[in-house]
């Protein structure tokens, strides 16, 4: 069976460029994937003007139904998947992150939602030795949050899903109900939802790491850093192909030995549980790195 890399929501940004290293150097199939089957197609062709030779397949993460096909399609013809990077996500439409509760709501169940999915559909089919590498951010570092009640339940070494889940319910009936305090975050709560989605991704990827310790897959994530896509409004101090190198050495070069981590775009590896420290983000700090 020949070996395979599957890289969500990869169209287009960080994602196309992830594609686009594992066709240079990964030694097997890569499946570029895409909730919007034409734009996923028009991205596949344009690599192939390339000379690159990406395989498409619909992917649609926050849809049960279509991972559910992608995971009888892999099963079928590959039995399995050695490389996952969860790339699919999306950010608030508003820079500020102050949006209708439906479009917040909307933002964590892509985000977040998806990859619980992930992990109960297609996880199981990542071989003994695999790696799964989680596209987050710096707004995911847990000193993103000022709740000190949260702060220390999240860093818990024993943290269970339920918790993280108990957590994303918290944050959305705040919004429901109005009681949303902005010093429960830095930065007077700005993009709060995203933070929230991506501050829970990193939690479960330390508890997902040890449900899998047995096959011995790493399963990571990192913030790649300020990348000029359409998500960041064109601001930022990497392109998409620059953005990918840390990425792509965490699935393909990094040691094995490497799980449950939170990496920064230099390959540093982080204590995400450090919540003192000063990783978090802010509004400010993106527009500063805009690029003339």
């Amino acid at each position: 069976m020949s070996k395979v890399a599957v890289v969500t929501g990869s169209n287009k940004g960080l994602g196309l460029g992830i594609v686009k290293g594992l066709c240079k150097r990964f030694g097997g199939v890569v499946y570029l994937t895409s909730r919007d089957e034409k734009r996923g197609r028009d991205a596949v062709a344009e690599l192939n003007k390339q000379g690159l030779q990406p395989k498409y397949h619909q992917l649609d993460v926050s849809d049960k139904n279509s991972v559910l096909r992608f995971k009888n399609y892999i099963e079928a013809n590959y039995g399995g998947i050695d490389i996952l990077v969860n790339n699919a996500a999306v950010s608030n439409s508003d820079p500020t992150g102050f949006s209708s509760y439906e479009e917040n709501e909307k933002l964590i169940h892509i985000n977040f939602g998806g990859i619980l999915t992930m992990r109960e559909i297609i996880y199981p089919l990542v071989r003994r030795n695999g790696r799964i590498l989680n596209i987050s951010s710096n707004c995911g570092h847990l000193s993103n949050l000022r709740n000190q009640q949260w702060r220390e339940k999240l860093s818990k070494e024993d943290l269970k899903l339920e918790e993280v889940q108990e957590f994303i319910e918290w944050y959305l009936e705040s919004l429901r109900n109005g009681s949303f305090n902005t010093e429960d975050f830095v930065d007077n709560g700005t993009v709060s939802a995203y933070k929230v989605s991506k501050i829970a991704l990193n939690a479960v990827t330390r508890i997902h790491q040890k449900e899998f310790e047995a096959k011995d897959i790493s399963i990571n994530s990192v913030h790649p850093g300020y990348i000029r896509t359409g998500m960041t409004a064109g601001y930022g101090f990497f392109n998409i192909d620059e953005a990918a190198e840390t990425p792509l050495y965490i699935v393909l070069d990094a040691p094995q030995s490497l799980k449950g981590e939170y990496i920064w775009y230099d390959r540093r590896v982080l204590d995400w549980t450090n919540y003192e420290e000063d990783y978090y983000f802010t509004i400010r700090s993106l527009l500063e790195q805009q690029v003339p």
